[in-house]
Protein backbone atom coordinates (compact mmCIF):
# COMPACT_ATOMS: atom_id res chain seq x y z
CA UNK A 1 0.00 0.00 0.00
CA UNK A 2 1.45 3.35 -1.04
CA UNK A 3 1.56 6.48 1.06
CA UNK A 4 -0.81 8.34 -1.25
CA UNK A 5 -3.48 5.63 -1.03
CA UNK A 6 -3.08 5.42 2.75
CA UNK A 7 -3.44 9.20 3.12
CA UNK A 8 -6.49 9.32 0.87
CA UNK A 9 -8.30 6.92 3.21
CA UNK A 10 -8.14 9.40 6.08
CA UNK A 11 -11.19 11.53 6.87
CA UNK A 12 -12.04 15.00 5.60
CA UNK A 13 -11.66 16.44 9.09
CA UNK A 14 -8.18 14.96 9.41
CA UNK A 15 -7.22 16.53 6.08
CA UNK A 16 -8.43 19.94 7.19
CA UNK A 17 -6.55 19.69 10.49
CA UNK A 18 -3.31 18.63 8.77
CA UNK A 19 -3.73 21.43 6.24
CA UNK A 20 -4.28 23.98 9.02
CA UNK A 21 -1.12 22.80 10.77
CA UNK A 22 0.95 24.32 7.99
CA UNK A 23 0.00 27.83 9.16
CA UNK A 24 1.79 27.72 12.55
CA UNK A 25 4.79 26.00 10.94
CA UNK A 26 5.08 28.80 8.36
CA UNK A 27 4.78 31.42 11.11
CA UNK A 28 7.43 29.74 13.26
CA UNK A 29 9.78 29.26 10.29
CA UNK A 30 9.91 33.00 9.68
CA UNK A 31 9.35 34.31 13.23
CA UNK A 32 12.42 32.48 14.55
CA UNK A 33 14.55 34.83 12.43
CA UNK A 34 13.92 37.51 15.07
CA UNK A 35 15.51 35.40 17.83
CA UNK A 36 18.98 36.37 19.05
CA UNK A 37 20.70 33.15 17.93
CA UNK A 38 23.46 32.39 15.43
CA UNK A 39 22.79 32.60 11.72
CA UNK A 40 23.60 28.94 11.17
CA UNK A 41 21.07 27.86 13.81
CA UNK A 42 18.49 30.18 12.24
CA UNK A 43 19.09 28.49 8.91
CA UNK A 44 18.70 25.03 10.39
CA UNK A 45 15.48 26.01 12.19
CA UNK A 46 14.12 27.61 9.03
CA UNK A 47 14.77 24.45 7.00
CA UNK A 48 13.12 22.27 9.65
CA UNK A 49 10.00 24.38 10.17
CA UNK A 50 9.57 25.31 6.49
CA UNK A 51 9.90 21.62 5.63
CA UNK A 52 7.27 20.75 8.22
CA UNK A 53 4.98 23.43 6.78
CA UNK A 54 5.34 22.10 3.24
CA UNK A 55 4.87 18.53 4.42
CA UNK A 56 1.67 19.47 6.27
CA UNK A 57 0.44 21.47 3.28
CA UNK A 58 0.94 18.73 0.70
CA UNK A 59 -0.13 15.99 3.11
CA UNK A 60 -3.37 17.83 3.86
CA UNK A 61 -4.05 18.39 0.18
CA UNK A 62 -3.42 14.71 -0.53
CA UNK A 63 -5.78 13.65 2.26
CA UNK A 64 -8.51 16.03 1.06
CA UNK A 65 -8.20 15.25 -2.61
CA UNK A 66 -10.06 17.11 -5.34
CA UNK A 67 -13.50 16.55 -3.81
CA UNK A 68 -12.41 17.83 -0.41
CA UNK A 69 -10.97 20.98 -1.93
CA UNK A 70 -14.25 21.56 -3.78
CA UNK A 71 -16.05 21.17 -0.44
CA UNK A 72 -13.81 23.76 1.21
CA UNK A 73 -14.25 26.21 -1.68
CA UNK A 74 -18.05 25.81 -1.52
CA UNK A 75 -18.03 26.44 2.24
CA UNK A 76 -15.79 29.49 1.76
CA UNK A 77 -18.09 30.97 -0.90
CA UNK A 78 -21.17 30.33 1.26
CA UNK A 79 -19.62 32.00 4.31
CA UNK A 80 -18.53 35.01 2.21
CA UNK A 81 -22.07 35.49 0.92
CA UNK A 82 -23.45 35.40 4.46
CA UNK A 83 -21.00 38.04 5.72
CA UNK A 84 -21.67 40.26 2.71
CA UNK A 85 -25.43 40.36 3.47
Amino acid sequence: MGIKSWLSKLSFRTGVMVLLMCVPFYIISFAQMALPISASLKGVLWVIFFGLAKTAQYGGLTILGAEGIKRIKAYWKKSRKQTAN
